[in-house]
Protein backbone atom coordinates (compact mmCIF):
# COMPACT_ATOMS: atom_id res chain seq x y z
CA UNK A 1 0.00 0.00 0.00
CA UNK A 2 1.47 3.34 -1.02
CA UNK A 3 2.26 5.66 2.31
CA UNK A 4 0.51 8.84 0.46
CA UNK A 5 -1.88 7.46 -1.45
CA UNK A 6 -2.20 10.02 -4.41
CA UNK A 7 -0.36 13.27 -4.61
CA UNK A 8 -2.83 16.00 -5.30
CA UNK A 9 -3.07 17.02 -8.61
CA UNK A 10 -5.51 20.11 -8.50
CA UNK A 11 -5.22 22.70 -11.50
CA UNK A 12 -7.30 25.35 -9.28
CA UNK A 13 -4.28 25.03 -6.83
CA UNK A 14 -1.85 25.25 -9.13
CA UNK A 15 -0.35 28.88 -10.93
CA UNK A 16 -1.89 29.42 -14.23
CA UNK A 17 -0.02 32.22 -15.48
CA UNK A 18 -2.46 32.39 -18.85
CA UNK A 19 -5.58 33.61 -16.68
CA UNK A 20 -3.83 35.69 -13.93
CA UNK A 21 -2.90 39.73 -14.56
CA UNK A 22 0.79 39.20 -13.82
CA UNK A 23 -0.20 39.94 -10.05
CA UNK A 24 2.79 38.65 -8.40
CA UNK A 25 4.99 40.60 -10.55
CA UNK A 26 2.95 43.93 -9.09
CA UNK A 27 1.66 43.17 -5.71
CA UNK A 28 4.85 41.94 -4.34
CA UNK A 29 7.93 43.78 -3.15
CA UNK A 30 11.63 42.79 -4.27
CA UNK A 31 14.56 43.89 -2.07
CA UNK A 32 17.54 43.87 -4.27
CA UNK A 33 19.66 41.41 -3.04
CA UNK A 34 21.04 37.51 -4.48
CA UNK A 35 17.34 36.72 -5.35
CA UNK A 36 16.41 39.75 -7.08
CA UNK A 37 18.39 42.69 -9.35
CA UNK A 38 16.21 45.37 -8.15
CA UNK A 39 14.60 46.96 -5.70
CA UNK A 40 10.58 47.24 -6.41
CA UNK A 41 7.81 48.54 -4.00
CA UNK A 42 5.08 46.60 -3.50
CA UNK A 43 2.05 47.78 -6.08
CA UNK A 44 4.66 48.92 -8.43
CA UNK A 45 4.73 46.94 -12.29
CA UNK A 46 8.01 45.00 -12.35
CA UNK A 47 10.12 46.65 -15.26
CA UNK A 48 10.22 43.74 -17.36
CA UNK A 49 6.82 43.20 -17.02
CA UNK A 50 5.53 43.52 -21.06
CA UNK A 51 2.11 45.25 -22.02
CA UNK A 52 0.43 41.38 -22.58
CA UNK A 53 1.29 40.77 -18.70
CA UNK A 54 4.19 38.71 -19.54
CA UNK A 55 7.76 38.50 -18.06
CA UNK A 56 10.32 40.04 -20.78
CA UNK A 57 13.35 38.02 -19.17
CA UNK A 58 11.36 34.71 -18.49
CA UNK A 59 13.73 32.73 -20.24
CA UNK A 60 16.73 34.12 -19.17
CA UNK A 61 15.11 35.19 -15.06
CA UNK A 62 18.09 33.19 -13.55
CA UNK A 63 21.19 34.95 -15.41
CA UNK A 64 19.94 38.17 -15.42
CA UNK A 65 19.74 38.23 -11.23
CA UNK A 66 15.83 37.20 -10.89
CA UNK A 67 16.16 33.94 -9.22
CA UNK A 68 13.53 34.88 -6.51
CA UNK A 69 10.93 34.66 -9.59
CA UNK A 70 11.75 31.31 -10.62
CA UNK A 71 10.86 29.79 -6.83
CA UNK A 72 7.51 31.83 -6.17
CA UNK A 73 4.77 30.02 -5.99
CA UNK A 74 1.01 31.14 -5.87
CA UNK A 75 -0.62 27.84 -5.49
CA UNK A 76 -3.29 29.07 -8.27
CA UNK A 77 -3.98 32.96 -6.38
CA UNK A 78 -3.43 34.28 -9.39
CA UNK A 79 -6.06 33.62 -11.32
CA UNK A 80 -8.40 32.84 -8.36
CA UNK A 81 -7.88 37.00 -8.02
CA UNK A 82 -7.86 37.81 -11.45
CA UNK A 83 -10.95 35.70 -12.86
CA UNK A 84 -12.97 35.05 -9.39
CA UNK A 85 -12.46 37.87 -7.15
CA UNK A 86 -12.69 40.45 -10.07
CA UNK A 87 -14.31 38.68 -12.64
CA UNK A 88 -11.65 38.97 -15.15
CA UNK A 89 -11.39 42.70 -15.00
CA UNK A 90 -7.21 43.39 -14.77
CA UNK A 91 -5.44 46.46 -13.20
CA UNK A 92 -4.64 48.45 -15.89
CA UNK A 93 -8.25 49.19 -16.35
CA UNK A 94 -8.21 51.67 -13.14
CA UNK A 95 -6.32 52.62 -10.43
CA UNK A 96 -8.52 51.83 -7.63
CA UNK A 97 -8.38 48.11 -9.31
CA UNK A 98 -4.49 47.96 -9.02
CA UNK A 99 -4.42 49.17 -5.70
CA UNK A 100 -6.89 46.53 -4.51
CA UNK A 101 -6.16 43.60 -6.77
CA UNK A 102 -2.51 44.55 -5.17
CA UNK A 103 -3.95 44.54 -1.56
CA UNK A 104 -6.15 40.94 -2.10
CA UNK A 105 -3.19 39.15 -3.86
CA UNK A 106 -1.42 38.46 -0.82
CA UNK A 107 -4.17 37.31 1.32
CA UNK A 108 -5.49 34.56 -0.94
CA UNK A 109 -2.09 33.34 -2.07
CA UNK A 110 -1.76 32.46 2.16
CA UNK A 111 -5.10 30.88 2.14
CA UNK A 112 -4.79 29.14 -1.35
CA UNK A 113 -1.57 27.37 -0.08
CA UNK A 114 -3.06 26.54 3.28
CA UNK A 115 -5.73 24.95 0.76
CA UNK A 116 -2.41 22.56 -1.39
CA UNK A 117 -1.15 21.64 1.95
CA UNK A 118 -4.90 20.32 3.18
CA UNK A 119 -5.19 18.58 -0.03
CA UNK A 120 -1.77 17.03 0.38
CA UNK A 121 -2.92 15.96 4.03
CA UNK A 122 -6.35 14.43 3.02
CA UNK A 123 -3.87 11.76 0.62
CA UNK A 124 -1.99 10.39 3.60
CA UNK A 125 -2.63 6.97 3.71
CA UNK A 126 -1.66 7.28 7.55
CA UNK A 127 -4.59 10.49 8.55
CA UNK A 128 -7.15 8.30 7.72
CA UNK A 129 -8.07 9.27 11.33
CA UNK A 130 -8.17 13.17 10.86
CA UNK A 131 -9.04 13.31 7.39
CA UNK A 132 -13.02 14.18 8.69
CA UNK A 133 -11.39 17.46 9.86
CA UNK A 134 -9.21 17.66 7.22
CA UNK A 135 -12.39 18.00 4.46
CA UNK A 136 -13.90 20.20 7.10
CA UNK A 137 -10.73 22.61 6.95
CA UNK A 138 -10.70 22.51 2.97
CA UNK A 139 -14.63 23.52 2.71
CA UNK A 140 -13.72 26.45 4.78
CA UNK A 141 -10.65 27.86 3.67
CA UNK A 142 -12.28 27.21 -0.27
CA UNK A 143 -15.01 29.23 1.03
CA UNK A 144 -13.27 31.93 2.38
CA UNK A 145 -11.25 31.90 -1.56
CA UNK A 146 -14.34 32.75 -2.93
CA UNK A 147 -15.42 35.94 -0.83
CA UNK A 148 -15.42 39.29 -2.80
CA UNK A 149 -12.32 42.21 -2.09
CA UNK A 150 -13.40 43.40 1.20
CA UNK A 151 -14.26 40.60 2.64
CA UNK A 152 -11.10 38.45 1.71
CA UNK A 153 -8.71 41.81 3.32
CA UNK A 154 -10.75 41.64 6.82
CA UNK A 155 -10.20 38.12 6.76
CA UNK A 156 -7.91 37.34 10.19
CA UNK A 157 -5.62 34.56 8.10
CA UNK A 158 -3.26 34.16 11.30
CA UNK A 159 -6.41 32.91 12.84
CA UNK A 160 -7.25 30.55 10.04
CA UNK A 161 -3.50 29.63 9.57
CA UNK A 162 -3.13 28.45 13.73
CA UNK A 163 -6.50 26.36 12.85
CA UNK A 164 -5.43 24.57 9.96
CA UNK A 165 -1.60 24.35 11.05
CA UNK A 166 -2.96 22.24 14.09
CA UNK A 167 -4.36 19.86 11.70
CA UNK A 168 -1.73 19.50 9.45
CA UNK A 169 1.22 19.06 12.14
CA UNK A 170 -1.17 15.87 13.32
CA UNK A 171 -1.37 14.67 9.97
CA UNK A 172 2.39 15.35 9.53
CA UNK A 173 2.85 13.31 12.56
CA UNK A 174 0.67 10.32 11.63
CA UNK A 175 2.51 9.99 8.46
CA UNK A 176 6.17 10.49 10.11
CA UNK A 177 5.46 7.42 12.68
CA UNK A 178 5.98 5.29 9.55
CA UNK A 179 9.68 5.81 9.77
CA UNK A 180 11.91 3.68 11.86
CA UNK A 181 13.65 4.44 14.72
CA UNK A 182 12.72 7.85 16.23
CA UNK A 183 13.03 10.39 14.38
CA UNK A 184 14.62 13.62 14.63
CA UNK A 185 13.01 16.64 14.97
CA UNK A 186 14.56 19.72 13.77
CA UNK A 187 11.37 21.84 13.83
CA UNK A 188 12.30 25.82 13.38
CA UNK A 189 15.80 24.46 13.80
CA UNK A 190 18.38 26.97 12.30
CA UNK A 191 20.76 24.66 10.16
CA UNK A 192 21.87 27.05 8.10
CA UNK A 193 24.85 25.55 6.00
CA UNK A 194 24.97 21.98 7.86
CA UNK A 195 26.69 19.30 7.08
CA UNK A 196 24.07 16.66 6.98
CA UNK A 197 25.58 14.43 4.06
CA UNK A 198 24.35 10.45 4.32
CA UNK A 199 22.10 11.10 7.53
CA UNK A 200 19.43 9.38 8.33
CA UNK A 201 16.46 12.00 8.68
CA UNK A 202 13.45 9.13 8.27
CA UNK A 203 10.79 10.85 9.68
CA UNK A 204 12.37 13.64 10.89
CA UNK A 205 10.54 16.88 11.69
CA UNK A 206 11.78 20.18 9.82
CA UNK A 207 9.22 22.31 9.73
CA UNK A 208 10.14 25.70 9.14
CA UNK A 209 14.05 24.91 9.38
CA UNK A 210 16.49 26.81 8.11
CA UNK A 211 18.15 24.78 5.47
CA UNK A 212 19.78 27.26 3.37
CA UNK A 213 23.40 25.92 2.06
CA UNK A 214 22.73 22.54 3.91
CA UNK A 215 25.12 19.66 2.23
CA UNK A 216 21.98 17.11 2.45
CA UNK A 217 23.81 14.52 -0.45
CA UNK A 218 22.70 11.52 -0.07
CA UNK A 219 20.37 12.10 3.23
CA UNK A 220 17.37 9.52 3.93
CA UNK A 221 14.25 12.15 3.88
CA UNK A 222 11.51 9.44 3.54
CA UNK A 223 8.71 10.34 5.60
CA UNK A 224 10.17 14.00 6.75
CA UNK A 225 7.92 16.63 7.15
CA UNK A 226 9.24 19.89 5.36
CA UNK A 227 6.47 22.17 5.62
CA UNK A 228 8.00 26.00 5.11
CA UNK A 229 11.53 24.82 5.44
CA UNK A 230 13.87 27.08 3.77
CA UNK A 231 15.84 24.74 1.19
CA UNK A 232 17.63 27.62 -0.66
CA UNK A 233 20.83 26.53 -1.88
CA UNK A 234 20.63 23.22 -0.22
CA UNK A 235 22.39 20.47 -1.84
CA UNK A 236 19.69 17.52 -2.19
CA UNK A 237 22.28 15.30 -4.84
CA UNK A 238 21.97 11.70 -4.29
CA UNK A 239 19.04 12.47 -1.16
CA UNK A 240 16.05 10.41 -1.16
CA UNK A 241 13.12 12.33 -0.60
CA UNK A 242 10.48 9.53 -1.53
CA UNK A 243 7.11 10.35 0.73
CA UNK A 244 8.07 13.48 2.22
CA UNK A 245 5.10 15.28 3.12
CA UNK A 246 4.11 18.73 2.51
CA UNK A 247 7.26 19.30 -0.04
CA UNK A 248 6.43 21.84 -2.76
CA UNK A 249 8.31 22.44 -6.26
CA UNK A 250 9.24 25.66 -5.41
CA UNK A 251 11.65 24.24 -2.49
CA UNK A 252 12.96 22.20 -5.01
CA UNK A 253 12.79 24.72 -7.24
CA UNK A 254 15.12 26.60 -4.66
CA UNK A 255 17.79 24.05 -3.74
CA UNK A 256 20.72 22.05 -5.82
CA UNK A 257 20.27 18.40 -6.87
CA UNK A 258 20.56 16.11 -10.00
CA UNK A 259 19.30 12.83 -11.42
CA UNK A 260 19.71 11.01 -8.61
CA UNK A 261 17.96 12.99 -6.20
CA UNK A 262 15.02 10.65 -5.47
CA UNK A 263 11.81 13.13 -5.41
CA UNK A 264 8.05 12.19 -4.30
CA UNK A 265 5.54 11.60 -7.25
CA UNK A 266 4.24 14.63 -9.02
CA UNK A 267 7.22 16.55 -8.76
CA UNK A 268 10.06 16.54 -11.05
CA UNK A 269 13.75 17.81 -11.23
CA UNK A 270 14.02 21.98 -11.89
CA UNK A 271 15.22 22.43 -14.99
CA UNK A 272 18.63 24.15 -13.57
CA UNK A 273 19.42 20.51 -12.26
CA UNK A 274 18.70 19.14 -15.00
CA UNK A 275 21.10 21.35 -16.93
CA UNK A 276 24.24 21.39 -14.20
CA UNK A 277 23.74 17.31 -14.81
CA UNK A 278 25.18 17.40 -18.31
Amino acid sequence: MPLITERPDDPALRADCANCFALCCVALPFAKSSDFAINKPAGTPCRNLTQDFRCGIHADLRTKGFTGCTVFDCFGAGQKVSQVTFGGEDWRSSKGTARRMAAVFPVMRQLHELLFYVAEARALDAARAVRGDLDTAYAKVDALTRQDAEALLATDVDAVRGEVNALLLRAGDLHRAQAPGRPRNHRGADLFGAKLGRVDLRGASLRGAVLVAADLQGADLRWADLIGADLRDADLRGADLRDTVYLTQAQLDAAKGDLSTRLPSGLRAPGHWTQAAR
